[in-house]
């Protein structure tokens, strides 16, 4: 069962979706689409009210950046990754991998 259908991602537009009790930040950069865990590694705060810019998404709080293919930390404060999900894309429906 898909998780949500493609067109609802607006372009460099994060989401929040819950999933198998995760919070996770979703977005959609072109044709890819990207799951990473929604909660930032440097504090609490939610990925998703974050800004994307190119395959980064900055941290509305604190400003750190993580990699949306990785998760991994591009800078300070945030010192640890964040956890990525797979994602697949089958015609119009997105699920996202747990």
């Amino acid at each position: 069962m898909a998780d949500f259908e493609l067109d609802k991602l607006t372009q460099s537009s994060p989401v929040k979706i819950e999933k198998d009790g995760k919070s996770i930040c979703v977005t959609r950069i072109g044709d890819e689409v990207f799951a990473i865990a929604d909660t930032c590694s440097h504090s609490d705060a939610s990925l998703s009210e974050g800004e994307i810019s190119d395959y980064k998404i900055e941290c509305w709080l604190h400003g750190a950046e993580f990699d949306l293919r990785t998760g991994a930390a591009l800078t300070l404060p945030a010192t640890q990754s964040v956890e990525v999900y797979a994602v697949t894309i089958d015609g119009n429906s997105v699920t996202v991998e747990i």
